[in-house]
């Protein structure tokens, strides 16, 4: 346990230490890169600037309902209006837009893949059909998609109140058309990798196809299946970024973008602190994933990195 917890502590100090001595050496239009202590000013900085935001919005509110108190004591009948708050987004209502998105993209992409994945590792005429189409949009850059998909929401969304809105659906899809590759293949390769025992069972028993999938299939390929949804989560949250970047919708990547185009003396550092939190998030993101699979796993004892 000691070397557990000592050891990426001491990888976290040497990180930070290297971080420290090479920001000095590093001069940019904007000043000499931020180290440790200056991105921790800025961090401090952005959650002061979110506690006031949030100040600011309770204090609207209560001038509000002051307001409408005293012109219903003059008069009952007199009409009264609430209106919402202009809330100018923080950088932590960025950072929840951004989580919103990935988990909608990677849940969209996880109902199509896993699903999909199944029938193809199940049925080697299936497989052979789309194996062409997997291997050809597999490789396509969200930089390709993000435009096709701005097109086709834009035709096809209606924007009533409501709804969802059209940089949510936008990125939405993009990170799922990105996130769905991996998953399907490691579904698919996990159902064809069953022990040929365990499918002999399966005959000898008169399973029916449902039956067969919940009870052989889908223990057997458990492993292979959260690989590939621990990898498509991976690339949902980094497509996200970039598409948030290109598409400037709310979210991480337009936080960003909007910073480097501000081009101020705290820019740098608050993109800094942008890139940890980035990384942060993706790395609970990716434990919490490892979590499930241990919960799911019918093999307690096997090890999950």
């Amino acid at each position: 346990m000691l070397a557990r917890v000592i050891t990426p502590v001491f990888g976290l100090f040497v990180f930070i230490g290297i971080w420290h001595f090479g920001a000095q050496q590093i001069h940019t239009s904007l000043g000499t890169f931020p180290g440790p202590v200056q991105v921790s000013e800025q961090w401090q900085n952005l959650v002061n600037s979110h506690l006031a935001e949030n100040q600011r919005q309770v204090e609207f509110y209560e001038r509000q309902e002051a307001r409408n108190t005293q012109m219903l004591e003059q008069d009952p009948d007199a009409p009264v209006r609430w209106r919402d708050y202009n809330r100018r987004p923080t950088f932590f209502d960025q950072m929840v837009t951004s989580l919103w998105t990935v988990l909608g993209g990677f849940g969209l992409a996880t109902l199509i893949a896993v699903p999909l994945g199944i029938m193809i590792g199940l049925n080697q005429t299936l497989y052979r059909a789309f194996n062409p189409v997997i291997q050809i949009f597999k490789p396509v850059s969200p930089l390709a998609w993000l435009p096709l998909v701005t097109l086709v929401v834009s035709a096809v969304h209606t924007g009533g109140d409501g709804g969802l809105s059209r940089s949510f659906i936008v990125s939405m899809v993009t990170v799922t058309l990105c996130a769905l590759w991996p998953t399907l293949i490691n579904t698919a390769v996990g159902v064809t990798s069953v022990n040929q025992d365990l499918n002999n069972v399966s005959r000898v028993l008169r399973l029916n196809w449902f039956r067969h999938v919940k009870t052989i299939v889908l223990p057997s390929a458990i492993p292979m299946i959260f690989t590939g949804l621990r990898l498509s989560l991976g690339i949902s949250w980094m497509v996200l970024i970039a598409a948030e970047m290109l598409a400037q919708s709310p979210g991480l990547g337009k936080f960003v973008w909007d910073e480097f185009q501000n081009g101020s003396s705290n820019s740098l550092g608050r993109i800094c602190v942008a890139v940890l939190v980035i990384g942060f998030i993706g790395f609970l993101l990716d434990r919490t994933m490892q979590m499930i699979q241990k919960w799911v796993n019918w093999d307690k004892s096997a090890i999950v990195r």
